[in-house]
């Protein structure tokens, strides 16, 4: 497993989620995580207007990815960890980095 791996995996994640397919998505998920969706979908700013890999790190035994993931009313960086199971990288922790109201778009101007 390497960075550019551990990218490739990321990026499809988040596409399964700006899709809305939870369950593509969820099939990146350790087995513990998928036990416990309840746990992991509330930290998803649902339904989703952009997802983007932010950045993959080395850290340790693994990988971590921060996924940025714009909803209608909010912008989550999400922190994921990557390890290898089952020989393929699996994300088997998530957590909050940032939150933030997302940008409004500003109502155009009346032409004159």
């Amino acid at each position: 497993m390497d960075a550019e791996l551990v990218r490739r995996e990321a990026h499809a994640h988040c596409q399964a989620l700006l899709a809305g397919d939870i369950d593509a998505a969820a099939n990146q998920l350790s087995h513990e995580l998928r036990s416990n969706l309840g746990s992991v979908i509330p930290l998803l700013p649902l339904p989703l207007t952009e997802a983007s890999v932010e950045s993959v790190e080395p850290g340790g035994s693994s990988y971590l990815a921060i996924l940025r993931l714009v909803g209608e009313t909010d912008v989550v960086r999400l922190q994921t960890r990557w390890k290898e199971r089952d020989g393929k990288p699996t994300i088997v922790e998530a957590s909050h980095v940032s939150a933030e109201p997302a940008p409004q778009e500003e109502p155009a101007e009346p032409e004159a």
